[in-house]
């Protein structure tokens, strides 16, 4: 995947290097070259630019295109148009939002490195280091062989968010130049239409919303979404036509009750009807499984006042005037979105029982809903005078910094940041009542990660509204969340299975990386051991070959290598045969692992392993239990009975990543194992149960109860601690000498 989507073609030989003109030189600035017919020229440009820019910085940009038409000259589009239209149609939509003269011409020339092999050095002595550095960020990437799709994919995307950290302009860029490549997208191939159209989507489209540009995210929306269904979009685009008609009377009439109820409050107010953009119809008939004409909401409106404390007042004006849906009124103005958007949004029953959607805002408000961090471009004057939107985007901008010091690669550095690009939302409280924006999903974990890695590496407890609760709890709006940290506590492996934020997964992936090295890196030598034994190869390996398996591998050392397999990031059965290839083998003759690793030594398990090794929570083994180990990426070996349901699904799906496991001897721990007990609600039960149980020399670390309907009973759970299956069967046995119990039994995932 290229993230720029080159879309040229050239004629004759006029864009090789060899036959390019030699270094161009400034032509006369008052003598512009009179465009031809349909060719698109710097005057409309200008025109827009010298509305906001100086003089001496207009002259400065009309150098730059002069530049950048003289390095184009020759190079068309695949619509045939000369090449420069695309960089100044690029440079209008950045002059829509109002940046600075620099960014207007790294516009005009974010082309020029990678299509006409100009040097850096060349922008940095014509143009100032500014625009040298944004046209450098913005610069296709050089080809690099890269063992995969997705890796090259991982890795533009990581260094494109990188770039944009150090200047936010740079995306700002990126996202016009990709905007008008998907405007003018339908000269192309469909299979590039659709490749195009995808990676718009999933890269694209969300870095828009989390940056608050509402238009340029809708508009990439529908484009993706007419290119990669266009039958469905089609049909779709041809119903709302053919439904306007029969709407345009509600519309209408919903227009003139609103301004005349706002007029008799007194409310100076502009008031629209917006059409909802197609593809956000399509997602909500596909989400909701509803028909075109099933969706009745495809109309909202808009009601832009004057002051906040009027947005409360139309609000109330509005209510008065039709009657709200319980449960559809959401103050984003209390409470803004992570992105900076504020408004009051609230659904009404209108017109012949149709809902319709207002949104109340403000001026300002407005601006920011459409246009986001670019706003207020005009206005940032140092870190001091951001705005309250910028200040969000620029510590975001910084956590991806952070994230990329933690993590090891470009694939996995994706992985955590698309997680915070979703736009969905939860806003909790700290016990100080500021406001914590995270992720849909996140937990109290996610929280405390976000406050500081040093508070989310030592969590031990929850409160969340003053009760306490587990770290796995979902957050909801307008919880009150209070972290309690041990210096002693350490981040568990299974904490990667339900942390939603990319920045806690890389502090935590980060933290077992570095701290527990040492049990990984023998984790790994002991699987690949087995690994090569399988194949008939020693696992001494020559220098030669280890030389060879490294740079192939890129790692640094064979240790790095033996941490990826203990951690699962590596498959040891892949390294063994790639190790066989190396040593010049036959690999398609090799016989590939068995499915159920009964050819492989079980891996012992003695239960001291640390973070390397982890006892999956849905079984809970304890020695005695016939076990079997899963690599999980970044989390090790797993280790699951073998009976277990939950491991068995997960067999059937990644059948490569199990091996066999056996219990070591000398286990001096206890073990954690759920039992479950029916019994009769009468007084002094429980009392009687726990005593058997601290009798029985077991230790109890949960106890909870629910009612039995079908037995009218009660259930009692307990996660208690034992020795193995010896010293649990004990247990039981006594457990069901106990007056009041009608039953005990392990319970099972």
């Amino acid at each position: 995947m290229s993230l720029s989507s080159p879309d040229s073609v050239h004629s004759g030989t006029n864009n090789t290097k060899a036959s390019r003109p030699g270094r161009p030189v400034n032509k006369p600035q008052e003598a512009e070259p009179a465009p031809a017919p349909g060719v698109a020229s710097i005057t409309h440009l200008a025109t827009r630019l010298a509305e906001y820019l100086t003089p001496v910085e207009l002259k400065r940009v009309k150098e730059a295109y002069r530049f950048s038409d003289e390095m184009h000259l020759g190079q068309v589009r695949k619509s045939g148009e000369p090449y420069i239209s695309h960089p100044i149609a690029v440079a209008e939509i950045c002059a829509d939002w109002k940046l600075d003269a620099q960014a207007i011409m790294a516009a005009l020339l974010h082309d020029v490195i990678e299509d006409q092999d100009v040097k850096k050095e060349e922008l940095l002595e014509r143009f100032g280091p500014q625009v040298a550095d944004l046209v450098d960020g913005l610069s296709k990437l050089e080809k690099i062989e890269f063992q995969s799709v997705v890796e090259a994919q991982a890795e533009n995307f990581r260094k494109m968010l990188l770039a944009m950290a150090s200047d936010v302009r740079v995306i700002l860029i990126k996202l016009a130049d990709r905007l008008h490549n998907m405007r003018t997208l339908g000269v192309m191939a469909p299979a590039k239409k659709r490749r195009i159209a995808s990676e718009t989507m999933e890269v694209y489209v969300p870095i828009a919303h989390r940056l608050g540009l509402n238009d340029i995210y809708r508009e990439l929306q529908d484009l993706s979404f007419s290119h990669l269904y266009p039958l469905r979009y089609r049909t779709l685009s041809k119903a709302i036509k053919s439904a306007r008609g029969n709407r345009r009377e509600v519309v209408k009439k919903i227009l003139d009750a609103v301004k005349t109820q706002l007029a008799t409050a007194g409310l100076p107010a502009e008031v629209y009807g917006r059409e909802k953009t197609l593809f956000g119809i399509y997602k909500k008939m596909r989400s909701k499984h509803l028909s075109f004409s099933q969706v009745l909401d495809v109309y909202g409106f808009r009601v832009v006042v004057d002051t906040v404390p009027n947005c409360y007042v139309a609000l109330g004006s509005l209510h008065a005037l039709y009657k709200p849906m319980p449960g559809k009124f959401k103050d984003y103005i209390a409470i803004r979105k992570i992105n900076g958007y504020q408004s009051l949004h609230t659904t009404l029953i209108g017109p012949y029982g149709t809902p319709v959607e207002f949104q109340i805002r403000t001026q300002d408000m407005h601006r920011t809903a459409e246009s986001g961090v670019a706003a207020h471009w005009l206005y940032k004057t140092g870190d001091q005078n951001m705005t309250d939107l910028q200040q969000r985007t620029h510590a975001w901008l910084q956590s991806l910094l952070d994230i990329q010091q933690q993590t090891g690669d470009s694939a996995e550095f994706l992985e955590h940041v698309k997680v915070d690009l979703f736009p969905d939302s939860v806003y909790v409280f700290t016990p100080k009542s500021k406001i914590i924006a995270l992720p849909r999903g996140a937990t109290p974990l996610d929280f405390a990660y976000s406050i500081h890695t040093g508070i989310g590496d030592h969590t031990v407890a929850v409160k969340i509204n003053h009760e306490p609760a587990s770290l796995r709890t979902e957050l909801r709006n307008g919880d009150i969340v209070e972290i309690e940290t041990d210096p002693d506590s350490r981040p568990s492996p299974t904490w990667l299975s339900f942390v939603r934020t990319g920045k806690a997964r890389s502090a935590i992936r980060h933290h077992l990386r570095t701290i527990n090295l040492n049990e990984s890196v023998e984790l790994g030598q002991e699987l690949l051991s087995q690994a090569l034994g399988q194949l008939g190869i020693k696992p001494e390996l020559s220098p030669s070959t280890i030389d060879r398996l490294l740079a192939e591998s890129s790692a640094k050392s064979m240790d790095e290598v033996y941490a990826d397999i203990g951690i699962g990031k590596r498959m040891p059965a892949l390294v063994a045969r790639h190790i066989v290839s190396l040593l010049g083998g036959d690999v398609a003759s090799v016989p590939a692992q068995p499915s159920n690793g009964s050819e492989l030594d079980p891996v012992t398990i003695y239960g001291s392993e640390g973070v390397a090794v982890q006892l999956a929570p849905c079984c809970l083994p304890i020695p005695g239990d016939h076990i079997i180990g899963q690599l999980r990426r970044d989390q090790g070996l797993v280790v699951h009975t073998a009976d277990c349901s939950q491991a068995n699904r997960l067999r059937l799906k990644e059948p490569d990543r199990w091996i066999p496991a056996q219990w070591g001897t000398e286990l001096n721990r206890r073990f954690d194992c759920r039992i479950r007990l029916l019994i009769n609600n009468e007084k002094g039960i429980l009392a009687r149960v726990a005593a058997e149980i601290g009798e029985s020399d077991a230790n109890i670390t949960y106890v909870g109860m629910d009612e039995d309907d079908e037995h009218m009973m009660t259930q009692l759970r307990f996660t208690i601690q034992v020795k193995d299956r010896v010293h649990l069967a004990h247990l039981i046995r006594n457990l069901r000498r106990v007056a009041g119990v009608n039953r005990v039994e392990r319970e099972r995932a």
